[in-house]
């Protein structure tokens, strides 16, 4: 399984969204989404750019968390994400102090 895969699957597990409902939520033909949802899963298929941005905004993610290789920076994007404006700002200020 690619890691776009991976991750496509367990943040739509973490929804608690079927492959269709995620594919019809980001916008996919019904008649397609189910299907087109498992070959990006499996890695069968490669989803567009846009279409990953779609589905990450269903699933409140980021784009870039489904690309990551690396699943401690993967985490971080994450746990960054979900963050408010502001405490992003003293996250990032925070680091680049660290460093």
């Amino acid at each position: 399984m690619s890691v776009i895969g991976r991750r496509l699957k367990e943040a739509r597990q973490r929804a608690g969204l079927s492959q269709e409902r995620l594919g019809l939520e980001a916008g996919l033909e019904a008649e397609s989404a189910s299907a087109r949802m498992n070959r990006y899963e499996t890695g069968a298929r490669s989803p567009t750019l846009e279409l990953m941005e779609r589905i990450g905004a269903v699933l409140k993610v980021p784009a870039s968390y489904f690309y990551e290789a690396d699943d401690l920076t993967a985490d971080l994007l994450l746990t960054f994400h979900r963050l408010p404006k502001s405490a992003k700002v003293r996250a990032l200020e925070a680091l680049k102090k660290g460093s």
